[in-house]
């Protein structure tokens, strides 16, 4: 049904005189006609065209309206009809709410912000809420403050999280945990309370106009109903007529609880003065005609809405459109409902382009809930083993980080669930790591005992770093990291500053003793003519026809070059850059892939470090670092396919697959590589 133009139409009379008199309702009629013949044409043009530009509905109507409960006093010897019957109750309910299902799903409103701010740090939006606040018209501010607030508060509680994170990692206690605010969130605060302080005087002022709104448009009914009852003539009752309209279309806003009754007592008066007139019909039909042509701008607009991108936007300018609909007043009987047909059928196809968006992005928070249900139970899997040593902790940590990495990059449950798979989930981490406090604490005594005696190890190492006793400072420094291999570990804090004390010291020696030993000029130059020879022998080497030839081939320059010894320090970095290019380019015409390469120049290295008596160590060290690296490798690729099996079939779980698959099969080629050269140090 249309909104307005069911308004009751008021049908009393009020003349002048007696309301029994013949006489005086036939003077009526005279004296109105020739107030009509003195009203010039131009006159009657300017005062159509005003009337045409005029709104009969000021206010909006906020609420659906009940029986008006202060209607406007009857003027002297008036007999008036009762204001509102039972269908035109239900009519004004048709007003205020046309089409109720436009308005459906506002619960979900509240979960989008109007400006998108997930690019900007903290620092970034503390500054421009800073700017914002300085600004003191709150209507103008307040959808850009909330929205930095949504945001601030989302990357705040993001850095509290890793803050509690960090300090159970450094061994806090979780229960003991209190957050201080930083700097950015006293200024954020700051900013923030200014702005309120800006809101709560700028309703105060608001409140306050509202009701100097409201006397001044009471003071405008009583006019019009002195206007009404007046004897003037037509010319001059029209004047002071469209004067009252203009000064009530520039007041503004007026208390919620009154608009209701103002709108039906002002639409009253102005069909009492068109009765009175008696040109209502003239004026109310270029009225109406002016009303369909705005209607039909709204519905053209709605239309437009289906292209919109943005789904918040689009219902936000849907529920604006609605409004000024109500606000717009009756078309002509015949367009009511064809027109009211074409703006709801443009609200159906919104609403359901909505409803459709929204299920998406239930369905789309359902698969990252079930995801999160299945890190939940491997969560709580890895808690319910027990674990009894150091190594073994460390790999446990690895593969909870690995998950909560994971968690974090799924995206959010549905709201209602959220919390609750978060606090599972947050439940077997807590718990994890309860448990690692606990064992670390047993052991840290044995740590502080550890690092006294590897200080111990510092001291005399230290003492020996500058000895030119060369063999027995030699027997000594391997006593003594033989010795503190045989050493546990030492708080995490002091390892790795304690291992380059204690390693400095030990090369600072080794490095002095080699270049004692290789000092020697004598045998410099001639080790400098036998390089060069062997670089010419590399690039005349003609290719053989099977692969093992060449091979033997490349380990053999590789061995000679190796045992030639050194050179002159000058030439030293450029002779073994030719010589690098000259194997670069035998492998070149070789045509031997990138592993097999490493792995016959790791082949020659370790074959030459195992002639050498005190290279024993360096290969010992060579061995178990890589089967550290291979293990890791190992137990990473074995995770990553563990982890794989978690998404779920959706297009963004897809996308993570395939980046982990690839992340698998670069591990698996390191790994290949990383055991052929743990064969040749095993051969």
């Amino acid at each position: 049904m249309e909104n307005k133009d069911q308004l009751h139409q008021v049908s009393s009379e009020m003349p002048a005189g007696n309301e029994n008199s013949p006489k005086n309702e036939s003077s009526n009629a005279s004296e109105n006609q020739v107030v009509e013949n003195q009203i010039s044409a131009e006159e009657k043009q300017k005062a159509l065209a005003m009337l045409q530009s005029n709104k009969l509905v000021e206010e909006v109507v906020a609420a659906e309206p009940k029986v008006v409960e202060k209607q406007v006093a009857t003027p002297k010897k008036v007999k008036e009809k009762p204001l509102l019957n039972k269908e035109e109750v239900a009519e004004i309910q048709q007003l205020i709410a046309p089409d109720q299902s436009a308005f459906d799903d506002d619960d979900d409103e509240d979960d989008e912000v109007e400006h998108d701010f997930s690019e900007l740090n903290k620092l970034q939006l503390v500054e421009m809420l800073e700017q914002v606040v300085e600004d003191n018209d709150v209507a103008k501010i307040k959808d850009q403050v909330a929205a930095i607030k949504v945001f601030f508060l989302k990357l705040n509680k993001v850095d509290i999280e890793h803050e509690l994170e960090q300090f159970i990692l450094d061994g806090g206690d979780k229960e003991s945990y209190n957050h201080q605010d930083d700097p950015l969130e006293i200024r954020f605060k700051a900013a923030f309370g200014k702005y309120k302080e800006s809101k709560a005087k700028f309703n105060e002022q608001l409140e306050k106009q509202k009701q100097v709104n409201l006397q001044e448009k009471l003071n405008i009914l009583e006019e019009l109903k002195q206007l009404i009852a007046s004897e003037e003539t037509l010319k001059k009752t029209y004047d002071e007529f469209k004067v009252l309209q203009d000064k009530w279309k520039e007041i503004g806003q007026v208390p919620a609880g009154e608009v209701t009754n103002l709108w039906n007592n002002y639409h009253f008066l102005v069909e009492k003065f068109f009765d009175k007139v008696k040109i209502n019909r003239e004026l109310r039909d270029l009225d109406l005609k002016k009303n369909l042509e705005q209607k039909i701008e709204l519905c053209e607009k709605a239309e437009e809405l289906l292209l919109e991108t943005s789904v918040t936007k689009s219902f936000k300018l849907l529920q604006k459109y609605h409004d000024e609909w109500k606000e717009i007043g009756p078309v002509p009987q015949d367009k009511k409902d064809e027109i009211w047909d074409r703006f709801k059928n443009a609200t159906d196809k919104i609403n359901a382009i909505r409803r459709e968006h929204y299920a998406k992005v239930q369905e789309e928070q359902m698969v990252h809930y079930e995801a999160k249900i299945a890190l939940c139970v491997k969560a709580e899997e890895l808690v319910g083993e027990e674990i009894n040593s150091i190594s073994g902790w460390q790999k446990k940590s690895n593969e909870v980080n690995e998950l909560f990495k994971f968690w974090k990059s799924i995206g959010q449950a549905p709201k209602k669930l959220n919390d609750e798979v978060w606090a599972r989930f947050k439940t077997s981490m807590d718990a994890f790591f309860d448990a690692k406090k606990d064992f670390f604490g047993k052991i840290k005594d044995q740590q502080v005992d550890n690092y006294n005696r590897k200080l111990e190890l510092c001291v005399e190492a230290g003492s020996m770093q500058e000895s030119t006793e060369w063999r027995k400072a030699t027997d000594r420094l391997k006593y003594l990291q033989e010795e503190w291999k045989k050493i546990g570990p030492v708080p995490r804090r002091h390892s790795d500053k304690i291992w380059k004390r204690f390693r400095s010291a030990c090369d600072t020696f080794f490095t002095r003793k080699s270049e004692h030993f290789t000092g020697i000029r004598g045998r410099e130059d001639e080790n400098l003519a036998k390089k060069n020879a062997l670089i010419k022998e590399i690039e005349g080497f003609a290719v053989k026809k099977t692969k093992a030839e060449n091979l033997d081939a490349v380990k053999a320059f590789q061995r000679a070059w190796m045992e030639i010894g050194h050179v002159p320090i000058k030439v030293k970095d450029q002779l073994h850059a030719q010589y690098r290019k000259a194997i670069d380019n035998l492998f070149e015409k070789m045509k031997i892939s990138e592993s097999e390469m490493s792995a016959t120049e790791y082949r020659g290295m370790i074959e030459n470090m195992k002639d050498d008596p005190d290279s024993r160590d360096r290969v010992r060290r060579e061995r178990n670092t890589l089967n550290i690296k291979v293990n890791k490798l190992r137990e990473e690729i074995m995770l990553w396919e563990n982890n794989i099996g978690f998404f779920a079939n959706s297009k963004q779980a897809d996308i993570m697959k395939a980046e982990y698959e690839k992340k698998i099969s670069k591990a698996k080629n390191e790994l290949k590589l990383l055991e052929a050269k743990l064969k040749i140090l095993v051969d």
